[in-house]
């Protein structure tokens, strides 16, 4: 279990769409724009696990022409937003819009978000410590998952929100864009190589 929670620690800990979109949201808006926003991921997050201990997300990714839309989707939207994170001009945003994402938005970037299929169906599918009791490993897998699972965004959150408060430089605020741009294609460049590993595995 000890492994386990170290290996929840790691996955959800590592930066990936949902965590540096929370940051974008906390600088961009604020923090309790961001809790908003977060929420929203909560939600998505657990309606992915649900799909993956029902077998429901292997059965969709089973099938090659949607396994593709999904990701098409997800690198689309990351593409985008790396964009208006480069290109927000004089102040810290890793995000800009005119509205605020809310609950919405964190649900549906979970539900195209490739890591968040992946990292769940990795933690679900090992690290089996009751293997007598599988009611029991999955209603603590779940438990676990969310203690993590809560804090971590919260200090990526945080982390935003503070960004959102200070008074930078120009100079200062553009490089940190660039900084943030720089980190989320190295996501979506991840996230493709990876889909086009498995692609090239699968018989």
């Amino acid at each position: 279990m000890l492994t386990f929670a170290a290996a929840v620690l790691f996955l959800v800990g590592t930066p990936g769409p949902g965590v540096l979109s929370t940051a974008g949201v906390g600088a961009g808006f604020g923090f309790r724009a961001g809790l908003r926003y977060l929420t929203g991921l909560f939600i998505g997050t657990n309606l992915v696990l649900l799909a993956v201990i029902t077998g429901l997300a292997a059965l969709i990714l089973a099938v090659p022409s949607l396994r593709y839309l999904l990701m098409a989707a997800s690198l689309g939207y990351l593409i985008y937003l790396a964009a208006k994170i480069a290109f927000a001009g004089s102040r810290i945003a890793f995000i800009t819009a005119d509205r605020a994402p809310g609950t919405r938005s964190g649900i549906a970037l979970q539900l195209i978000n490739p890591k968040a299929y992946a990292v769940n169906t990795t933690l679900m599918a090992n690290f089996a410590y009751a293997p007598e009791n599988l009611m029991f490993e999955t209603a603590s897998k779940l438990l676990i998952m969310n203690l993590i699972w809560i804090p971590i965004h919260l200090v990526w959150l945080y982390a935003g929100a503070s960004l959102h408060r200070l008074n930078l430089s120009t100079r200062t605020q553009r490089r940190i864009n660039g900084v943030m741009a720089a980190a989320m294609l190295a996501v979506v460049i991840l996230a493709l190589v990876a889909n086009l590993n498995q692609s090239g595995a699968t018989p």
